[in-house]
């Protein structure tokens, strides 16, 4: 097998990229055989995968040499080292090389506590910075091993025969749910195949089958008129197939396990232990595991309970595990208004009622200058009610998150939202779903406190939270983007909630202050009814009320594009976790809060069968 990566492929971190497939050009991934390949007229049913493997990724090495006045940096991974010299300024470290750059600072003679950052490449088109320590063993050369985002994509196509005798494709992607309302009509002529979209003629791709020795393939010409060729190789049953399907064992029955303690500062318990019914969370799962992959209404990637603070339940579907982390979307952005508050509690001029323009004094005027603009607060950008020409949900809104990202005249993405022009008056009750401005907070918390946001969140949520790693997107200028798509293991995610419904203190230690929390937890602003929901606002936080069994269970949650989401349930001393890989489709995923939570997990908390 050769894999061969003509092409890089375009995606970013908003709400609607996956409607611009003009921007994916696709890995290939070719099957070769000794034996000259034929083609031929066959039975082409079944599951067919494309992508790019994981099993590529260089593992790196990064070290410091610093026995000179002039010290090098140098990096190896298949290849022979490549170095470069370290610019130093006090404790502070940078340097660049080809495969990456590094930013960190001199902690004592013993370490170097950094970020690494990796370049944009085939999957993702955004810088990722990584934390990296170097340690040394006291002869002035410091080694650290970057472990940066993988580069990870599949493709799964099934083709299903009809009971008139047609046949139909689907095409399936865990990481991006690339294709995913796409339904194909597939013509077979010879070797020659067709595939049409069913709802859009128009929208066609062809394909040759082909044999090479054992294997069968597809060599499709072009997904998209933008694409390059791909190939699909023949897998066989969809059921056997992991990514595609939830599980390699869903026929079987659930069989729930106690978790082993693991070092990232949680601790475990059965469900028995801290009151929860067995039944009825196995109930969900065996949903989860039991969809129809061509019509999957769950595809959740996992699902993660904590009580009492313990963690007792924690479930990965799809190829999916503990050590992956997973882009949170928009659960990422409840970090940023968290900064603030620890930014505030650590005596940086910033509180709620500062205003945002006054903590940008780099910038000398703004665009379209409006006298309203003076009034706008920090509380405003947290509660989305800033007033500027910004909302998601409207893509001609010049501040949508995806026209900002999209726009290459202003790098700076500060800026770019500060010019917007006002739309109404700032503050008041109704929130506009604004991501560029929860991403503003992340400038406010830099310049308040003089540190590069990666910095500032690896010291004082990070490390404090005994994450294990994360990826952290950045802006074009080089600065951290708290709009959303941070990269999270699950786990880590998860304890997000739990510090909030710990009053901002995990495993002992004092996070935020509490008064911080019970704002940030309470209404403060209101986006009306969401699929007939009430839906409520905090600082970052989500609020919505469940009615079970003549009892209302208030819950606040971080929520992201395609199901990632950190519930927190107060009364019920609750937290529950949700990855997913419904991207794109919001009346899918929002409904596994509003509906699974209230359907199955309040019910295991409170059935007096666990009791």
């Amino acid at each position: 097998m050769v894999v061969v990566l003509p092409q890089s492929i375009s995606i970013v971190n908003s709400t609607t990229e996956l409607k611009r497939m003009k921007r994916f050009p696709f890995l290939l991934i070719l099957v070769v055989s000794t034996i000259t390949a034929k083609a031929y007229e066959a039975n082409i049913t079944g599951l067919w995968q494309g992508g790019f493997s994981p099993g590529t990724r260089e593992a790196l090495q990064v070290q410091i040499d610093g026995t000179k006045s002039q010290w090098q940096a140098s990096i190896t991974s298949w290849g022979p080292p490549v170095s470069a010299p370290v610019q130093r300024d006090q404790s502070k470290i940078q340097f660049t090389l080809s495969a990456g750059e590094f930013r960190g600072r001199l902690i004592d003679s013993t370490k170097i506590v950094g970020h690494w950052i990796q370049p944009a490449n085939g999957i993702h088109n955004n810088r990722y910075a990584t934390p990296l320590v170097l340690s040394t063993s006291g002869d002035k050369i410091w080694r650290g091993k970057p472990e940066p985002l993988e580069k990870r994509l599949w493709l799964w196509m099934c083709v299903k025969r009809g009971a008139d005798g047609s046949l139909a494709a689907v095409i399936r992607n865990p990481e991006f749910n690339l294709f995913r309302r796409n339904v194909y009509r597939v013509a077979l002529h010879d070797n020659a195949v067709t595939f049409t979209d069913a709802k859009n003629p128009i929208d066609k791709f062809e394909a040759t089958l082909v044999t090479a020795g054992q294997e069968k393939i597809l060599q499709v010409a072009r997904l998209r008129p933008q694409l390059p060729p791909l190939v699909f190789w023949y897998c066989g049953e969809p059921e056997k197939a992991l990514g595609f399907v939830p599980d390699f064992y869903r026929d079987d029955p659930y069989l729930y396990s106690k978790l082993t303690q693991e070092d990232d500062g949680w601790k475990t318990a059965s469900l028995s232990e801290v009151g929860l019914d067995q039944k009825r969370l196995s109930e969900l799962i065996e949903r989860i595991l039991h969809v129809d992959p061509l019509d999957n209404g769950l595809p959740i990637h996992s699902l993660l309970i904590a009580r009492h603070g313990k963690l007792v339940l924690v479930e990965y579907f799809y190829g999916f595990n503990k050590d992956r982390p997973h882009n949170m979307r928009s659960a990422s952005k409840t970090f940023a208004p968290l900064m603030v508050g620890i930014a505030r509690d650590k005596c940086a001029k910033i509180d709620t009622n500062t205003p945002v323009y006054a903590q940008f004094p780099e910038y000398k005027d703004f665009g379209n200058p409006d006298s309203r603009k003076s009034k706008i607060t920090v509380r405003d950008l947290m509660t989305m009610t800033s007033g500027l020409a910004c909302d998601d949900n409207d893509e001609n809104s010049s501040g949508n998150e995806d026209v900002m990202q999209q726009q290459t005249a202003q790098p700076d993405w500060y800026k770019y939202m500060l010019d917007l022009p006002i739309m109404r008056e700032p503050g008041g009750d109704q929130a506009v779903y604004c991501s560029a401005g929860i991403n503003l907070l992340g400038g406010i918390v830099r310049n308040a406190t003089h540190t590069w946001l990666p910095d500032f969140f690896y010291e004082n949520v990070a490390n404090p939270l005994q994450m294990k790693t994360y990826h952290w997107n950045l802006m074009p200028n080089g600065d951290g983007y708290a709009g959303g798509g941070l990269y999270l293991r699950p786990r880590d995610q998860l304890k997000l909630g739990q510090l909030y419904l710990n009053g901002g203190v995990w495993n002992g230690k004092r996070i935020v202050s509490k008064d911080w929390v019970e704002r940030s937890t309470s209404r403060q602003s209101t986006f009306g009814k969401t699929l007939g929901a009430d839906h409520d606002y905090g600082y970052g936080w989500h609020l919505y009320h469940f009615e079970v069994e003549h009892h209302s269970y208030q819950a606040y949650a971080a929520g992201g594009n395609g199901g990632q989401i950190a519930m927190v349930i107060p009364d019920l001393d609750l937290v529950v976790g949700f990855t997913g890989g419904a991207y794109g489709e919001f009346a899918k995923w929002y409904k596994w809060q509003t509906e699974l939570v209230p359907q199955f997990i309040i019910p295991a908390a409170i059935s007096k069968t666990a009791r």
